[in-house]
């Protein structure tokens, strides 16, 4: 029964390595004034629109790397189990 619901985790994590980043773009405001206005009215603190800009880019490209780093673990793992003996 162990190994059932170790697959079941890995294929979790899998599914979610994928979908956080892809939801966050896509759900990402394309200006700093929406973003900044978003953080205002979900938690009640202002932010600076140059504060803004900064987070919008840290989390463009975080969630970028993170899909690039997602599309290698993938490659590698198709690439290896093809080759294999």
């Amino acid at each position: 029964m162990l190994p059932e619901s170790i697959e079941f985790s890995r294929r979790a994590v899998g599914v979610w390595q994928w979908l956080l980043p892809t939801a966050i773009l896509a759900l990402l405001p394309k200006c700093p004034a929406c973003l900044a206005g978003y953080v205002l009215l979900c938690t009640g603190i202002g932010i600076s629109m140059s504060v803004a800009g900064i987070v919008r880019t840290s989390l463009v490209v975080l969630c970028i790397a993170t899909l690039l780093y997602a599309i290698v673990k993938q490659a590698k793992s198709f690439f290896v189990k093809e080759h294999r003996p």
